[in-house]
């Protein structure tokens, strides 16, 4: 007789991806569930992430689950301790927490072919479940820069995904290396307490001017008496979003279009913050808008005039002891050395290295993900991974809200265990055509956007992944992905049930 499972369903991540598929779960009536977080709190890159003005960026209508919506957000860009409160919030509100297993960190996870099971190898331990929902962000561990002396440095190291609030920067020389949208919103604000700030800059970013207005307390009012009206709200500005962030990348000419009067218009915001024409040209990005994601300030442009805060453009030669050197052989003194240097990509195989995931016939994901192009059906499935689901995969982001990817490939992957259930199937796998139908769509969409036109060679964007193909996001619509979850051949997976 069959090896019966522990859980029906185990979550991998307790961050928004894990909670939005706990919810789901729930909501499809099923409870044999776990969600493990190796973590000791629920939370993902809003528990990590508490370095100086933190903050979304973009607007809260968008940034929250559909079923959700927030009517109580203090301003247009919520601060992380606020989204960490509505994190929260979702998991009180939807009975998460008995279903949530802290301080445990899978290892590995086998399929079981015999048993049709994943069984999961934990620091402590091991356990079974028929499928397996990975709910890991887009970014994973933080990424260390490979600068020659940094294990030499005297000082303090900070990494901005491990902030250390006991450390107080007042009166000291502070170098942050990396211009990301992390950094974008540190800066200003280290700026403001340390003696000398220098910032390593490798490539410049564009920065839009953030509309980042207080929510009135009449507005919120009217949020909780009349839901339909943030709703609205959270429609409009979900279609602006994803204009600008993804319509403008995927959509190839039309985006073009935008995308020079986007350049345009923040050049002009960057004149009326910077007077001096040599620091606006290295604050200016030599790769077109669209190639990297953007960012939002209203303080991060004028910091760099200030007189303890200088720009290098340089490059690092190396890392010295008492500081930074930079290629053209000046030594810049540091007390604190701040790592804004982004982190590991999902798709990266070295994540499945790390914590090897192993399917039918001897598959390999980190093999697959360093051999083959990124792929996967919808963004969700991958063959030879039965019973696997993920919330964020190839091509499954539209780029816009977060939430609705959530909300989306969660609702994928309960109407493909749904049917499973039904036929009294306990293997559910997406076949091979299937997946190089949708493959072959996605990425004729996706070799036709942007980044592949508008000088985005220089840029070392994250977009594209290591096979050169720009497979982060999903070169549709959101509405598409949403409409795709719903309407998808289900005869698109094979079922096997094992034999009596």
């Amino acid at each position: 007789m069959a090896e019966q499972p522990d859980y029906q369903v185990v979550v991998v991540g307790a961050g928004f991806g894990g909670l939005g598929a706990g919810i789901a779960l729930r909501r499809a009536g099923i409870e044999d569930f776990l969600i493990i977080e190796r973590a000791g709190d629920i939370g993902g890159t809003w528990r990590d992430n508490t370095y100086p003005d933190v903050a979304v960026d973009l607007p809260s209508f968008t940034y929250q689950f559909s079923f959700e919506k927030n009517p109580d957000w203090s301003r247009v860009f919520p601060k992380g301790g606020e989204v960490k409160a509505y994190i929260d919030h979702c998991a009180e509100k939807y009975g998460l927490w008995p279903f949530i297993r802290l301080n445990t960190e899978m290892t590995a996870r086998t399929w079981d072919e015999g048993n049709h099971l994943w069984r999961i190898s934990l620091r402590e331990g091991e356990l079974t479940c028929r499928y397996v929902i990975t709910a890991l962000g887009a970014f994973i561990d933080p990424r260390t820069p490979d600068i020659p002396g940094l294990a030499d440095f005297a000082g303090t190291v900070l990494h901005t995904a491990a902030w250390d609030h006991r450390h107080d920067l007042s009166g000291e020389r502070v170098a942050v290396i990396g211009t990301g949208s992390t950094a974008v919103q540190l800066i200003p604000k280290v700026a403001k307490v340390a003696g000398r700030l220098t910032v390593f800059q490798r490539r410049a970013i564009w920065v839009f001017a953030k509309p980042d207005l207080k929510i009135p307390p009449a507005v919120r009012a009217l949020f909780r008496r009349l839901p339909f009206t943030q709703s609205v709200v959270r429609a409009i500005t979900a279609v602006i979003v994803e204009l600008l962030l993804a319509g403008v990348i995927v959509s190839g000419k039309p985006g073009a279009f935008v995308a020079k009067r986007a350049e345009r218009a923040i050049r002009a915001y960057l004149r009326t913050q910077v007077r001096d024409p040599e620091l606006r040209r290295k604050l200016t990005p030599d790769y077109g808008f669209g190639c990297k994601r953007p960012s939002v300030s209203n303080t991060y442009y004028r910091t760099f005039t200030r007189d303890h805060v200088e720009l290098v453009t340089e490059g690092i030669e190396r890392i010295t002891p008492t500081g930074v050197r930079a290629r053209d052989g000046r030594e810049h003194e540091v007390d604190t050395l701040i790592l804004a240097t982004g982190f590991r990509l999902a798709n990266d195989p070295e994540n499945y290295r790390k914590v090897p995931v192993r399917g039918r016939d001897g598959f390999d994901l980190a093999e697959f993900f360093a051999t083959e192009q990124v792929q996967a059906y919808e963004g969700v499935s991958i063959p030879r991974l039965p019973n696997s689901f993920f919330i964020f995969g190839p091509f499954s982001w539209t780029g816009s809200s977060w939430h609705v990817m959530v909300e989306t490939q969660a609702h994928h992957a309960l109407r493909v265990i749904t049917e499973a259930r039904r036929r009294g199937a306990t293997a559910a796998e997406v076949t091979q055509e299937a997946n190089d139908r949708f493959f072959a769509f996605a990425h004729r969409r996706a070799s036709r956007s942007l980044l592949f036109t508008n000088g985005c060679e220089s840029a070392n964007t994250y977009y594209i992944d290591h096979h050169g193909d720009f497979s982060l996001l999903r070169p549709t619509t959101a509405l598409q992905a949403w409409w795709s979850s719903r309407r998808f051949p289900l005869d698109d997976y094979r079922y096997r049930s094992l034999p009596p």
